[in-house]
């Protein structure tokens, strides 16, 4: 990168700020150029300085995080990430967070010698890097100032890039609805499932990359707000039409047929050797073995490809696939991967896409 990419660290406690400059700073393209002791001194540094990007502590003393970010994204908007408790009040200040306006968070680590550092810091690294190169997040902070141009895609685009209309989706008999989601991905399931009917008359396989409670909170968040049943997939369920399926944080999500009939869920840390548990990959090609061409896939906004090669076995059965658009995703990397391996059948808006599933279900 021929600039350096400036970033601003948030934080009451002097080992976090101490870690996480240490963990940033190991990237040569990075440069943490103030640190802040609580949300007041934060808000005064990123107005003053105007970084790249911050990382946010939740818990501070003279103005908390929450506060801070508002005000952040009011007067000053910029790239913010969260750093986060893995408990339950932890993962559901994060969901509010991320309604707020912070583009993603990651998990707190009580010890630097934690042995999952050396994961933090890559993944860090890597959404760090993501979120500020990609352009859909800078255009995201221009609307929140006010100064985009108010374009908005409503339009669907087929994988050639041709206008198409709601219907070009066909309608096969889907029976389930397998969809794959990362970096963005909480707020735009806030924009997707409460849009899905209450009539839709199959089950809906979710994979959000999360930790363990984050997903247990966001089920919940959406259940209230969702005219379907939303719950945390739990090991041994009966699969029930109408109900979405949310694979919980650290483990894969897989179904399969049952002895004594229908189809169950299976929850396991089997295979270990996936870059992420839950696996969009795992779960989407468990629910192609089970309900074949008949799984419509969707991959919306992330990082990286997960949900690709699954995606590939759907198509060469016949099956059909849903892409996120880049100008609605926080991060056009998932499903940037479809649309390149030419086997997105639609392309849709994040607006646009309880519509389409709608359209095509029913």
């Amino acid at each position: 990168m021929l600039n350096k990419i400036k970033a601003v660290v948030v934080d009451d406690s002097a080992f976090m700020r101490k870690s996480l400059s240490i963990m940033l700073e190991s990237d040569g393209d990075i440069e943490v150029i103030a640190t802040a002791r609580d949300g007041l001194e934060g808000l005064n540094v990123v107005k003053s300085l105007k970084p790249d990007i911050v990382t946010l502590d939740i818990e501070m003393p003279r103005m908390d995080g929450l506060t801070a970010l508002q005000k952040i994204m009011t007067e000053c908007p910029t790239s913010v990430i969260m750093v986060s408790s893995i408990t339950t009040e932890g993962a559901e200040a994060t969901l509010k967070a991320l309604e707020l306006g912070a583009v993603d968070f990651i998990p707190k680590e009580l010890s630097y010698v934690s042995v999952n550092i050396v994961k933090i810091k890559e993944e860090l690294i890597r959404k760090v890097k993501e979120i500020v190169r990609h352009k859909a997040v800078q255009m995201r902070l221009r609307r929140i100032q006010g100064t985009s141009s108010g374009d908005s895609r409503t339009s669907f685009s087929s994988s050639s890039g041709r206008s198409t209309a709601l219907q070009a989706l066909p309608r096969i008999g889907y029976k389930a609805v397998s969809l794959g989601i990362s970096t963005g991905g909480p707020m735009s399931l806030q924009k997707v499932i409460p849009g899905l009917a209450k009539n839709l008359n199959c089950p809906v396989f979710i994979v959000q990359h999360m930790p363990p409670k984050f997903t247990k909170s966001l089920a919940d968040r959406l259940n209230s707000m969702s005219q379907l049943e939303v719950k945390e997939a739990e090991h041994n369920e009966s699969i029930r039409n109408g109900v979405v399926y949310i694979a919980p944080g650290g483990f894969h999500m897989t179904v399969r047929h049952a002895s004594t009939g229908g189809n169950v869920i299976e929850i396991s840390e089997k295979p270990e050797d996936t870059l992420h548990r839950p696996s969009v990959d795992v779960m989407i090609s468990s629910v192609v073995k089970v309900y074949g061409k008949q799984t419509l896939g969707v991959i919306m906004t992330g990082m990286g490809k997960d949900g690709f090669e699954a995606i590939k076995e759907l198509k060469a059965l016949g099956g059909y696939a849903i892409a996120q658009d880049e100008q609605s995703c926080v991060v056009y990397g998932m499903p940037k991967a479809v649309v390149d391996g030419g086997c997105a059948d639609v392309i849709v808006p994040l607006e646009k896409m309880s519509e389409i599933i709608n359209k095509a279900i029913i």
